[in-house]
């Protein structure tokens, strides 16, 4: 891909088109600006990713391509919906390791969106049953989506918020662990 439109009668045209074209973010050098936005797939089990997706994102891999993984979940209070991936666990890591690989060996690059639902949940996915955590306990009726049922969400303490900001971390480290 060079970047240009091919004019009348097959004349070059010097315009670029800036969606592919390369860019830097950060220190990666993306061959085009081209995204693999996040979705939320919903084919992990138990929070863990499973193989198929090694073919699902390496099929979407271009060299110098940018990747954003699936949400992501960063502990196990943070889930909402079923069957999504988490990076809290040792096994969860050890899961997206050769999905990460697959990326690579294409020559994509590959950011893992972590997240925490928050309110957006229910006690079906929260551990031992308990009310979802989020920074209110005010309950969602909707999220103008999703047509499931939402319990009604407890407020973290002041001292809890620590824990959660941990959460992250660990994320974000089992994240490069993994590759990402």
């Amino acid at each position: 891909m060079d970047g240009k439109v091919q004019g009348i009668n097959g004349v070059s045209a010097e315009t670029p088109i800036p969606l592919i074209t390369p860019y830097k973010l950060g220190k990666f050098q993306l061959s085009h600006r081209v995204v693999l936005a996040p979705l939320t797939r919903q084919r992990s089990w138990n929070n863990v990713p499973q193989p198929h997706a090694i073919l699902h994102y390496s099929q979407r891999t271009s060299k110098g391509g940018l990747l954003i993984a699936e949400a992501t979940g960063v502990s196990d209070t943070a889930q909402g919906y079923p069957d999504t991936p988490g990076i809290w666990t040792k096994e969860q890591v050890e899961a997206w390791k050769p999905i990460v690989d697959a990326v690579h060996a294409k020559g994509g690059i590959f950011f893992c969106q972590i997240w925490h639902v928050g309110r957006v949940s229910n006690t079906d996915f929260q551990p031992n049953g308990q009310a979802p955590i989020s920074c209110t306990d005010k309950p969602l009726t909707s999220n103008g989506i999703d047509v499931d049922q939402f319990s009604p969400p407890r407020s973290l303490t002041t001292d809890e918020i620590p824990r959660v900001v941990k959460d992250f971390r660990l994320a974000a480290r089992n994240a490069i662990e993994a590759g990402m």
